[in-house]
């Protein structure tokens, strides 16, 4: 029997409720993958409630933690690092300094980037500093990069306002991608001006070409944190399975579609996350991907 492939996913984490690591560990849990999480903060609760208690952690400790990690001798045994919120422009290097350290020793381990910065209707929710460093220094490593469409238009310089100006968008990402790699990015929550009403599209593209997945627009009011935490892992970890680019997105939206879908007719605040888990390997509603370039 084979060892269970392995994700190093540096992330937010909250007590209660599903953001960050919160809310991707256990996804990839349930896909098959042991998951080595370090926090970024520890909060109680999400910020979108207004209030929480808790505090962001300091570089120093992510630093300490690959340590511990690599002592047990098991960054060789790493696929991927996923990293997500970040509490401070520190943070950035200190999980450069971590990818680094996996790719030394397994040279082919695949780096996912959340590029959590904002979402259309909040605008930006990081500190300041974050997003030119995200800009600068994380996104020329990134191998899959997993943007809403707030946060492509943030690192493109660009609006986005109809299909042709996303695949424009994210085809600039691409080409500031880590060169080697497969380059893939994964556009979410798409509201292009164009779009059929009552429709929400997800964009992915890499050297197999552009597709996009369409999905009925679920109204959860207010939008529910950690959707893009969810999906950013299993579009990572349906990658690491298939290798597949239209396969992994077909699986990670319709994955998500069903666990809101079931937060909307539960009524809930937060994603229900546990109560959708046999969605994450075996989607029971499927949309297919059509190709757009």
């Amino acid at each position: 029997m084979r060892l269970p492939r392995s994700i190093l996913s540096i992330q937010s984490w909250v007590a209660y409720g599903h953001v960050g690591n919160a809310a991707a560990v256990f996804p990839l849990q349930r896909l098959g993958f042991e998951v080595w999480a370090i926090h970024t903060v520890l909060f109680s609760n999400h910020t979108g409630y207004g209030t929480w208690r808790g505090m962001p952690l300091p570089p120093e400790h992510l630093v300490e933690m690959v340590e511990g990690i690599a002592e047990r001798g098991a960054l060789a045994q790493c696929d991927a690092v996923l990293s997500g919120y970040m509490g401070s422009a520190g943070t950035a290097a200190a999980i450069l300094s971590a990818l680094e350290r996996v790719r030394a020793q397994n040279p082919k381990a695949l780096f996912c980037c959340d590029p959590v910065m904002g979402d259309v209707g909040r605008g930006i929710f990081v500190r300041p500093e974050i997003p030119p460093v995200l800009e600068a220094q994380v996104l020329p490593q990134a191998d899959l990069l997993t943007p809403n469409q707030f946060e492509l238009e943030l690192l493109s310089g660009q609006p986005v306002r109809s299909l042709e100006e996303a695949l424009g968008a994210a085809q600039k990402l691409r080409a500031r991608m880590r060169p080697g790699g497969p380059r893939v990015v994964m556009v979410t929550s798409l509201l292009p001006k164009d779009l059929p009403p009552n429709g929400i599209e997800t964009l992915a593209l890499g050297e197999e070409g552009a597709y996009r997945v369409r999905t009925p627009y679920i109204p959860l009011e207010p939008p529910r944190n950690g959707t893009g935490d969810v999906i950013a892992a299993l579009f990572l970890g349906h990658y690491l399975k298939t290798g597949r680019l239209v396969l992994s997105l077909e699986n990670a939206v319709a994955a998500t579609y069903r666990l809101l879908w079931l937060t909307h007719q539960l009524g809930t605040r937060e994603i229900q996350l546990v109560a959708a888990q046999e969605e994450y390997a075996n989607p029971s509603q499927r949309f297919p991907a059509e190709r757009v370039a």
